[in-house]
């Protein structure tokens, strides 16, 4: 059975006058995923797949993330540091390479171009290159490879 197009026009409308940045929803075998902000211009999906935490029935109800307290513990204020801090414009797991035993895309000290690809973060399976928003020269590295990361939390110093 298909989810009833009133159904969705009524999410896509909480979302809009709500803060949250993104809505997933599974009924049954099928699912949707609305969010606020365009997803990045391409996708990468050489990275295994991690099987994500099912959303609970209250999530489902209420426009709130199933998002659990490990991952809530690891986001703090942004770092105390000078430059650019580069955040997430997503939740989802962070990945420093393409692939698992690839070197990181990017190291602390090295020089980066506006556009340049500087970690993977994969979101609903979907691999979702993360481009550098500005030049500069990496200062700190704020998640670990295979990190949970929650929308804003800091990834990247850069000077």
């Amino acid at each position: 059975m298909a989810m009833d197009l009133r159904k969705i026009k009524k999410l896509i409308e909480l979302v809009q006058e709500s803060d949250i940045a993104e809505l997933a929803i599974t009924e049954g075998e099928e699912s949707i995923r609305i969010t606020r902000y365009s997803p990045m211009p391409a996708t990468i999906s050489t990275q295994p797949s991690i099987s994500a935490a099912p959303i609970s029935p209250q999530a489902k109800m209420t426009n709130q993330y199933n998002v659990s307290s490990s991952v809530v513990s690891q986001v703090s204020s942004p770092p105390n540091t000078e430059g650019f801090v580069q955040v997430s414009p997503m939740v989802g797991t962070f990945y420093a390479a393409i692939e698992p035993d690839d070197v990181p895309l990017v190291k602390v000290g090295q020089r980066v171009s506006q556009g340049e690809v500087i970690c993977i973060i994969e979101a609903m399976r979907m691999m979702n290159p993360i481009q550098a928003e500005r030049d500069g020269v990496i200062r700190a590295i704020w998640a670990k490879d295979g990190d949970e990361i929650v929308f804003d939390q800091p990834l990247f110093s850069l000077i």
